[in-house]
């Protein structure tokens, strides 16, 4: 038995999330389906580094599975890119120590998310960009990202149906880029709660709108309140962008 590790890339339009749904198409369960065919009918389950929702990115998703299969890395990818639909791709193959785990070996994580911010709808990129086309204050919501950096208790960001009793986590990175007709958010950390980016971002813009100032942020994370943060931003807008994991072949 060999474990292999692999880093997805995928198109989230066409799914309801990542995570396995009876009779929805998802990314977990399209890949298993793939290792079914070429496992000759058996069942070969998936472990990934998370979940992400109906509509959310992947760049850099990592999945594990244990195969009886003998085969090089780089002819696992050419089969599943083979098999599996356009909108997933195989990014490269790894075969791994027997002990490594996508979920549990995470160190941190990295999402974007991508705003558009001229005047007129773009046709092309309506399903991978937010748009948002109102004047921003790119300078105060950097300011309020600043605030937000570091250990913080995030029961303010993140969805009131979050089931995780520990709301606590280390955000390392927050930055915002002004790159073209779009704005960049990057921000990475040790983990993230239920539509925290999502959340986080939401907060940003109205930062930037003038509907928030960016010292309400302290305020916003002593009230461990959802009502206290601002919108949820929309999914599509969202990748997955890196894992970084604390061993991995």
């Amino acid at each position: 038995m060999k474990r292999i590790s692999g880093i997805v890339s995928y198109d989230g339009t066409g799914f309801s999330g990542y995570q396995i749904q009876p009779d929805l198409r998802t990314v977990q369960g399209t890949i298993e389906q793939v290792l079914q065919r070429m496992h000759k009918g058996d069942f070969v389950r998936t472990t990934a580094s998370g979940r992400t929702d109906a509509g959310v990115h992947g760049v850099g998703q990592v999945i594990h599975f244990d195969t009886t299969l003998h085969i090089e890395p780089s002819a696992w990818k050419r089969a599943l890119n083979t098999l599996l639909p356009a909108d997933i791709r195989i990014q490269s193959i790894t075969e791994e120590d027997p002990d490594f785990h996508a979920r549990y070996d995470v160190s941190a994580k990295e999402y974007r998310y991508r705003i558009l911010r001229k005047f007129d709808e773009d046709v092309f990129r309506r399903n991978y960009t937010y748009h948002f086309p109102y004047e921003l204050d790119v300078l105060s919501m950097r300011t309020a990202a600043e605030l937000l950096i570091g250990e913080h208790d995030f029961t303010s960001f993140c969805s009131a149906k979050t089931e995780v009793m520990e709301r606590i986590r280390i955000i390392t990175k927050l930055e915002i880029e002004e790159a073209g007709d779009e704005l960049v958010i990057s921000i990475e950390g040790n983990g993230f709660l239920y539509n925290m980016v999502r959340i986080i971002v939401g907060t940003l813009l109205e930062v930037g709108t003038g509907k928030r100032e960016a010292t309400d942020i302290p305020s916003m994370l002593e009230k461990k309140d959802r009502d206290a943060a601002g919108k949820t931003a929309p999914a599509h807008g969202l990748y997955l962008w890196k894992v970084n994991y604390k061993k991995h072949c």
